[in-house]
């Protein structure tokens, strides 16, 4: 058949991960409604996903219980979605030390290759003869837990661990996550990448997959065209932190996208950047009212180095995109939008820099 569920017997999945096979059928491209709004049911993917999360939450497989997080919007114009994890804070995994943009997978630090078998949800596959034309294919991936989630169905997003690859992202990995994506019928189910430099906690390629019930500012906000043939454009305003913004309207543009994407993301780290990746349904760059499709955002960044102490949250994909996970009770309860805004953009680039940038990418892509 050409979309079906199987066991998987690779390593590290064990006989507990079961293959998820998929094809276009299988893309879901037009999300469905909030929670509680019509047309809210989940999609095979979602429930797959949901179903096995759960069953490892009662397991007792993560580092901590998670139950419903206390949640609010920030009073402000970009209503900034806050969220309280004091147990994330607290007992999650000291981040892996990264000391340069291209530092080197060390199988003997942390890595996935060491998961537990239980950990391990899915593998998912795209079927063959999927109707691509080209060579475009994305990787397989396992979907794992995050140990220490940010919110319920918080995955890691894994190409072979096997393999040993860095944390620096590749087409047919961003391919995967891209399509990952449009399996999901839940409006909030985005993913993510965090480059070195950029809070990644472990330098293994992987990618974040999460589920949160809100809209987020980067998913509407009008965007300033740089190369329009590669869909590239500009997000100045309307969004906590400035990024490049690529747009795919359907799966046809998947793998041009993820290849412009990544060859953006080592355009800007060959000039001593970092970056993050964002992926989320959302409006064209115009505005709303062409129907919705994919936004991938991509951050440049000053590289922060070593221990990512003293700040009140690493700022990583997840705060550049308007969704802050919070670690104190105080915290949570006292920020404001001028705050939380002050500790992200001071990670970034001057908007002289940015532009500048923006005209390397433009001309770059544009060949």
């Amino acid at each position: 058949p050409a979309a079906g569920m199987a066991a998987a017997s690779e390593e590290p999945s064990g006989p507990s991960a079961e293959e998820f096979v998929y094809g276009e059928r299988d893309f879901i491209l037009r999300a469905a409604g909030w929670e509680g709004e019509p047309g809210s049911a989940p999609s095979r993917f979602d429930r797959a996903l949901l179903e096995r999360w759960d069953d490892r939450m009662e397991r007792g497989l993560f580092r901590y219980r998670l139950g419903p997080l206390p949640t609010r919007v920030l009073p402000g114009p970009l209503r900034l979605v806050a969220q309280l994890n004091v147990q994330r804070g607290t007992e999650r995994r000291p981040p892996q030390p990264v000391h340069s943009l291209r530092q080197p997978f060390d199988p003997a630090a942390f890595n996935f290759t060491r998961l537990r078998p239980g950990e391990v949800l899915l593998r998912l596959r795209r079927a063959a003869g999927g109707g691509r034309d080209g060579p475009a294919a994305p990787d397989p991936l396992l979907v794992a837990i995050n140990v220490s989630p940010l919110e319920r169905g918080h995955v890691l997003l894994l190409p072979e661990p096997g393999r040993g690859l860095p944390q620096a992202l590749t087409a047919p990995a961003l391919l995967g996550g891209l399509e990952a994506a449009l399996l999901s019928a839940h409006p909030g189910f985005r993913l993510g990448f965090n480059g070195l430099g950029g809070c990644a906690s472990v330098n293994h390629l992987h990618l974040h997959g999460l589920y949160l019930g809100r809209p987020l500012p980067v998913e509407a906000a009008p965007a300033r065209p740089l190369c329009p043939r590669r869909r590239l454009s500009l997000l100045l305003s309307g969004v906590p932190a400035p990024a490049f913004l690529f747009y795919a309207a359907g799966p046809a543009e998947l793998p041009a996208v993820a290849r412009d994407v990544c060859r953006a993301a080592e355009h800007i780290a060959g000039a001593g950047l970092a970056y993050n990746v964002f992926v989320t349904r959302g409006d064209p760059p115009e505005g709303a009212g062409a129907g919705r499709g994919l936004r991938v955002l991509l951050w440049a960044r000053r590289p922060s180095f070593g221990a990512k102490a003293g700040a009140a949250f690493n700022v990583a994909l997840c705060e550049l995109a308007g969704h802050l996970p919070l670690p104190a009770a105080a915290l949570y309860r006292d920020i404001t939008e001028q705050e939380a805004l002050r500790a992200i953009r001071q990670h970034l680039l001057p908007e002289p820099e940015l532009l500048r940038l923006g005209e390397d990418l433009s001309r770059l892509l544009g060949r």
